[in-house]
């Protein structure tokens, strides 16, 4: 970890565009309660599909217009040069400077990947591009990208994505911090210098939990799955417990010198709050 302790802390949240009125107005609203804490960024998920990725550019440009500072998700597959291009133009245009890069997933109904196979390449053509412009965010995976061959090319995967160019990484969610460690030995012994932000997911509802968590491959710890089934609809109980596992998974991680945090709000600041307000954490970004 000692890489890692050389580098700024900082903390961001994660957003996802909404589809309804009641959703964008609870997107405003949680925004507004975040913001109180000065995050460096905003971060807000690209969607496939024509209808959702403009859902993405319109939540963006209002959330850069009431002055936060955002960074649009982008995911190539399944797009065009052409497509991309105009997308960071317009990024460029209205003064964003942050991209999270990202390969993303097939469009339902999509039998071609497009121009883009990987996220490493999406980094390659961004910096052809625009230089040193944005700032790019890549993903990592401490536990594996579910479709990796193999333990060993999901991590050149990561390789190729820093090599490219980019300047940091969020990883996707986990409750075992061993396995954030050991990503990071991996980086250090492949000389990857650059911050590796462990995602954070506050426990909501368990069902929504193991679907995500099975989407994605990320793992449930055993001791913590069987407790979540145990409260079964018990609302209540699963925020308590889940409130205690994720501080506690913070705390370990912030004390062993992760340099920051990266929260999946889920459209939703109570659990981000209680958990950052359970840390006492202060944002010194600026």
């Amino acid at each position: 970890m000692e890489s890692q302790k050389k580098f700024p802390v900082t903390y961001s949240f994660e957003l996802f565009p909404p589809q309804t009125p009641e959703g964008i107005e609870k997107l405003r609203l949680t925004c507004n309660r975040l913001a109180q804490y000065h995050p460096k960024f905003f971060s807000v998920t690209f969607g496939a599909g024509g209808s959702t990725r403009e859902r993405t550019l319109e939540t963006v440009l209002e959330m850069k217009a009431k002055g936060y500072v955002v960074a649009p998700h982008l995911s190539c597959i399944g797009s065009t040069r052409n497509n991309i291009l105009e997308i960071l133009e317009k990024y460029h245009q209205t003064g964003i400077q942050h991209i999270v890069a990202l390969r993303g997933d097939l469009p339902s109904g999509m039998a071609q990947a497009g121009e883009f196979r990987y996220a490493s390449e999406l980094v390659a053509f961004i910096r052809q591009e625009f230089g040193d412009w944005f700032h790019i965010d890549v993903a990592a995976y401490p536990e594996y990208h579910p479709q990796a061959r193999s333990a060993q090319a999901d991590f050149e995967n990561f390789r190729r994505k820093i090599e490219a160019g980019a300047n940091s990484a969020i990883t996707q969610y986990f409750y075992n911090a061993d396995a954030y460690y050991h990503f990071i030995e991996l980086c250090e012994a492949a000389q990857l210098n650059i911050p590796v932000v462990p995602g954070i997911m506050p426990i909501n509802k368990f069902s929504q939990l193991v679907r995500f968590s099975d989407t994605c491959g990320a793992e449930i710890p055993r001791w913590i799955r069987r407790k979540l089934e145990n409260y079964s609809d018990d609302i209540d109980s699963i925020h308590a417990f889940g409130l205690d596992v994720v501080t506690d998974l913070c705390q370990r991680l912030l004390t062993a010198g992760a340099p920051g945090l990266h929260f999946y709000t889920l459209n939703s600041a109570d659990l981000t709050s209680a958990i950052w307000q359970r840390l006492n954490l202060k944002n010194d970004h600026d």
